[in-house]
């Protein structure tokens, strides 16, 4: 087969007028242009700045663990992802939980776990927790703890919480139960350091 070289010709001068012309310096930008932009620039900052106040205020917030009291679970450093949706409306602390919790006395809020809910009688025995005369199951558990407590029944409205960590623990049995009102939300997983994302053992 032949090819005509005026055909050639003819589909590449065909592409020429798609290509972009060149005019010269367009001038700077009008004031409208830059006032425009200058709008667009701060209106996206103070959404962003809105939609995470709103989050950190009624959906999430994130927190950096401090101190040994949640081991082995949760360890100095890590970043752990706490939600306040399922308390504000669905229901209650449960048995498990693993909560963010705020003290008069302390200037952060602790981490730690719900162990019993309000009417529930707690006690521990032989470093053994006992909930209404039964032993609970504690799967998160590696150091118990190494004293007795009495038999506390929880009031109304307040849970008794523990860290994991029973020998190197800060919390009810020391305080005593604790208000619902003073539970900020339910840590949900850890996000920070990547090798050990995951959720936390609520069961």
């Amino acid at each position: 087969m032949r090819y005509d070289r005026s055909q050639l010709k003819e589909a590449t001068l065909r592409e020429e007028p798609h290509l972009p012309k060149l005019t010269g310096n367009p001038g700077p930008p009008s004031a409208h242009t830059l006032v425009r932009a200058l709008w667009d620039t701060t209106s996206t900052i103070l959404l962003s700045l809105l939609i995470t106040l709103i989050v950190n205020t009624f959906v999430a917030r994130a927190w950096v663990v401090e101190g040994p009291s949640m081991q082995p679970n949760l360890y100095y450093g890590q970043r752990v992802m706490m939600e306040k949706v399922t308390y504000q409306f669905f229901h209650g602390p449960r048995r498990g939980d693993v909560v963010v919790v705020d003290m008069p006395d302390s200037p952060e809020p602790l981490i730690k776990r719900v162990m019993a809910l309000p009417g529930e009688t707690i006690e521990i025995r032989d470093g053994r927790v006992y909930v209404d005369g039964e032993p609970l199951e504690e799967p998160w558990v590696e150091r118990t703890a190494a004293r007795d407590f009495p038999a506390t029944t929880v009031p109304p409205l307040h849970v008794f919480v523990m860290g994991d960590n029973r020998p190197d623990s800060h919390d009810s049995r020391a305080f005593g139960p604790i208000h619902v009102d003073q539970i900020r939300g339910r840590a949900l997983f850890i996000y920070w350091p990547l090798e050990h994302i995951g959720g936390l053992q609520v069961h």
